[in-house]
């Protein structure tokens, strides 16, 4: 007798397995733990403090010395180890990045998840109050910010939070207003549902991977605008190191020390294109249009 049952569908794969068969998430992923060790390690790895100016630091002309076997990124212009420095700038880094774009995606979440769930005039006005912030160009609005506070690590964490939510805020609306008028949120009502049931059992899980997807893009953005706001001289102010305002102290020595300018310059690019291609996967792998597919 011949068996005409179909074929069972393969199952489908899960997340991560899905997110680890992806050649540049996984190279996103080991750059992001190269950073992440380096940043954490750094008092047991950094030869010398980053703040201290060494008696041989320095050419006899006065001019930093190159790399090689003792400095194996060189000096800066004060004899300070750059390397050391580097190591000491990624813990500025990723506390920037991980705590300005947290309160961003808290405060966008909040503004976008209320104007959406609950429209009407609250909703008109939060979305009028986020498009008047989104016309505001976010660099020039951090620099003026952060000129009105004196700069330092958490200050600089709170003015970046204070210009990147509004993205967040917008995507947030957006799903948060298709998903209030679907059929089982409308059934929930019926069935005499409180708003908070409604917003934490039904509205904010839908959104999680939504979430973690702009919360994981939006960390290379806060490392992009830290590093300019460090080296136009309004961001983390020296002798804390970071990696935007190593470059502005060294900048003058472009060409006849360019080590200086072009290995904080790298790992800032490396370090956000790592968060960006982690990002991109996760937006791939969560998309549930996608889920099957691979």
């Amino acid at each position: 007798m011949v068996d005409l049952a179909a074929p069972a569908s393969p199952k489908p794969k899960s997340t991560l397995r899905r997110l680890m068969e992806r050649r540049l998430a996984l190279f996103g992923f080991a750059l992001i733990l190269l950073v992440v060790g380096a940043a954490v390690f750094a008092p047991f790895i950094a030869p010398y403090a980053p703040e201290e100016q060494l008696f041989d630091g320095l050419t006899l002309e006065g001019a930093p010395l190159p790399p090689d076997a003792r400095f194996i990124m060189g000096t800066d212009l004060l004899g300070r180890d750059l390397f050391s420095r580097m190591l000491y700038g990624a813990q500025t880094s990723l506390i920037i990045g991980v705590v300005a774009n947290g309160l961003a995606l808290l405060i966008g979440t909040l503004v976008g998840i209320t104007a959406g769930f609950f429209r009407g005039w609250v909703g008109a006005a939060l979305m009028r109050f986020t498009d008047l912030m989104m016309a505001f160009p976010a660099l020039l609005l951090a620099i003026c910010l952060a000129a009105i506070f004196k700069p330092s690590l958490w200050i600089v964490a709170m003015v970046i939070a204070l210009v990147n939510w509004v993205q967040t805020a917008r995507v947030i609306y957006t799903e948060t207003t298709s998903l209030a008028t679907r059929d089982f949120i409308a059934a929930e009502r019926t069935l005499g549902a409180g708003t908070g049931r409604i917003l934490f059992r039904h509205i904010l899980p839908h959104l999680v991977p939504t979430i973690i997807v702009w919360g994981t893009l939006g960390i290379s953005t806060t490392v992009l605008l830290e590093a300019t706001l460090s080296f136009l001289g309004v961001g983390v102010q020296p002798p804390t190191p970071s990696w935007g305002n190593i470059i502005f102290e060294n900048q003058t020595y472009f060409q006849a020390a360019p080590w200086l300018v072009f290995i904080p310059g790298a790992a800032i690019i490396l370090l956000a294109l790592a968060f960006n291609l982690v990002g991109d996967a996760l937006r791939d792998v969560m998309d549930p249009t996608q889920r099957g597919r691979d």
